[in-house]
């Protein structure tokens, strides 16, 4: 079969939304990574404190819905647009003097914002790349997320320790709103969208069947877990440097970057490889859905390690490999939907995943924040909350590699499809 020829100016756009990523990422991880300061500056408990790190998806799900279903129909561009220019305007109220209750409110109106973020960026890069080719642009675009953390933390830290966490918020306003304009003058909406002979033969499938397929559940579960260990690394990384390991704020700025370097080294990893072996004619079972699943199984066996050595270097090692190895399954899962899903419902469908596997970010940063108050010490709290991440990454893992067989489900779900009356 003759592949489809990538349309020009498709890596410029992939490029940009690279960039829409990492100041999307950039604007999650400043909260962690001030959160010492900030804890004491508004004398928060741990539980307040995993409460504000949890604010942040309070309305990321349900606005992750509501988008996913409006870029059925307004052009992605615009949407983009829109989503930057929110998170610009919710940075800057922090720059003065505030409350926790002022905080807290950004940080939903922010996670309100970013809910849709990945999934409509994903579904917009989907129109320039055909399915055989959209592994690695994923990837790319979950670099995102990581050289979002790589550059940001030394720059924002840097703010934090010599100047004020404000100004970090601020600085974040600013980036978005450079963001925002580039976008507004290079972006594009995407070639590759559906005609009505597309949609002729593509026949719509009733939500119910796409949303309770197999391989949608397991996209769900699988990337829940990894969710769980991303959205603590955003929230608990950097206070467990300072608090849980006695570390300085500047040092524990540099050690926070270190399992975004790793995770970014296995998404990349994962694109390519996954490219090859489909290459080869391995399906996307075994191209998508085990090589995302096995390493959410490993990852969360080194983190069941943690609670067992004393060594603050091993405790770093361990927490560095065993969240990093996380990344894989976001690179497989959107393209494992494109897969069966009808492009006139593919932006919907990417979205309601998104919506699903984040709620993992309500739960995971204020289970650990209670966790931690609860315990003896916090260190101990801290250990015992890796450990149920360890237990839940195991578990989302297995249940990706029993559930995700991409290759098989459009043939199904076709089957039972309203098929198109032709005259």
């Amino acid at each position: 079969m003759t592949s489809q020829p990538t349309p020009k100016g498709a890596w410029k756009i992939t490029f940009l939304l690279f960039l829409f990523m990492l100041v999307n990422f950039a604007d999650k991880i400043v909260v962690g990574l001030a959160g010492v300061p900030i804890k004491t500056e508004l004398q928060l408990q741990p539980e307040q404190f995993g409460l504000l790190g949890s604010s942040f998806f309070f309305l990321f799900s349900i606005s992750a819905i509501i988008v996913g279903f409006i870029v059925n129909r307004i052009a992605t561009r615009w949407v983009l647009l829109a989503l930057a220019l929110v998170w610009a305007l919710a940075q800057f109220p922090m720059v003065g003097t505030i409350g926790f209750s002022t905080l807290l409110v950004c940080r939903v109106i922010l996670g309100a914002g970013e809910g849709p973020a990945f999934s409509v960026a994903a579904h917009a890069v989907y129109k320039w790349f055909p399915d055989e080719k959209r592994t690695l642009p994923t990837a790319i675009l979950s670099q995102g997320s990581a050289f979002g953390v790589i550059l940001a933390v030394p720059a924002l830290n840097w703010l934090i320790v010599h100047h004020s966490w404000h100004y970090a918020f601020g600085a974040l306003g600013i980036v978005g709103l450079m963001w925002a304009v580039a976008w507004l003058i290079m972006g594009k909406e995407g070639p590759l969208v559906q005609t009505v002979a597309m949609a002729a033969a593509d026949p719509r499938v009733p939500y119910f069947q796409l949303l309770t397929s197999r391989t949608f559940i397991g996209c769900c579960a699988a990337t829940f877990g990894a969710y769980w260990a991303l959205s603590l690394g955003l929230t608990w990384f950097t206070p467990f440097i300072v608090e849980g390991l006695g570390f300085s704020q500047t040092d524990a700025g540099w050690i926070s970057i270190l399992p975004w370097v790793f995770g970014a080294v296995i998404v990349l990893l994962t694109g390519w490889i996954s490219q090859v072996l489909m290459a080869r004619g391995i399906t996307t079972r075994g191209a998508r859905g085990v090589l995302g699943s096995v390493p959410l199984i490993v990852g969360g066996m080194i983190l069941l390690a943690l609670a067992h050595v004393d060594s603050s270097g091993m405790r770093i090692a361990l927490l560095v490999a065993g969240s990093g190895l996380c990344g894989a399954i976001y690179v497989v899962c959107p393209p494992m939907l494109g897969e069966f899903t009808p492009v006139s419902q593919r932006g919907a469908v990417i979205s309601i995943y998104g919506a699903l596997y984040t709620l993992a970010g309500v739960l995971a940063p204020f289970v650990m924040g209670k966790v931690i108050q609860g315990a003896a010490t916090p260190v101990d709290g801290y250990l015992t909350g890796f450990t149920i991440n360890a237990s839940i990454m195991i578990t989302s893992g297995l249940l990706g590699l029993l559930l995700l067989w991409p290759n098989t489900e459009r043939a199904r779900l076709m089957a039972q499809a309203p098929q198109p009356k032709f005259a």
